[in-house]
């Protein structure tokens, strides 16, 4: 649980770093680490500080700390703050989406290339050239089933949701009735706690 205290001097935000996760700060980047793996990433902004401080507890927060209470400083330090609880979701946890693949005038055949890169989808529409979606660095893509379910999951959610998008964005159609020609590529489910 997250506690956000609005002092006269200032905004200061607290986030709990749960038991197996290791936080560290140097400089702009913070690294959080956890059973899943690591993410690392630059956080920075005018006037904000993030730090990590031990409780009476025992137990480490991450502190962020801004030294006015500007309409600015306070979105970004919400901003730090969601950004801080994904990365610790991530290590502990995972993030997953899942996507359908519909078809009803062309079969349509999707697969992950060998390297994991990217996802091709033939014959939509009937095309003949087959189209490429690009898997984001860290995220693993899964076919379950005849064609049916993609599942993509990862401990970035910022890359599992942005290959989610690429993936779904490929298959828009243009030219088309929508009503008509419903066939494509539609997120169904997000969550957390994927197999990474």
């Amino acid at each position: 649980m997250t506690k956000s205290v609005e002092k006269e001097a200032g905004i200061n935000i607290c986030i709990p770093i749960p038991e197996g996760v290791n936080v560290t700060i140097n400089g702009r980047s913070v690294k959080v680490e956890g059973p899943k793996g690591g993410i690392e990433r630059e956080l920075w902004h005018p006037g904000l500080h993030i730090q990590i401080e031990k409780r009476d507890t025992g137990s480490n927060e991450i502190v962020i700390n801004a030294d006015s209470t500007r309409k600015e400083e306070r979105a970004m330090a919400g901003t730090y703050a969601s950004h801080l609880k994904n990365m610790i979701t991530g290590v502990k946890e995972g993030f997953f989406y899942k996507l359908k693949v519909v078809h009803a005038h062309f079969p349509m055949q999707v697969a992950v290339t060998k390297e994991g890169k990217s996802v091709s989808v033939s014959n939509f529409l009937g095309e003949r050239k087959p189209r490429i979606a690009k898997v984001e660095a860290g995220v693993k893509v899964e076919i379950k089933g005849k064609g049916g379910d993609i599942v993509v999951s990862g401990i970035d959610k910022e890359a599992v949701g942005q290959t989610a998008a690429n993936i779904e964005q490929i298959t828009r159609i243009k030219g088309y009735d929508p009503r008509v020609f419903q066939d494509g590529i539609y997120l169904v489910e997000k969550g957390i706690g994927a197999d990474v």
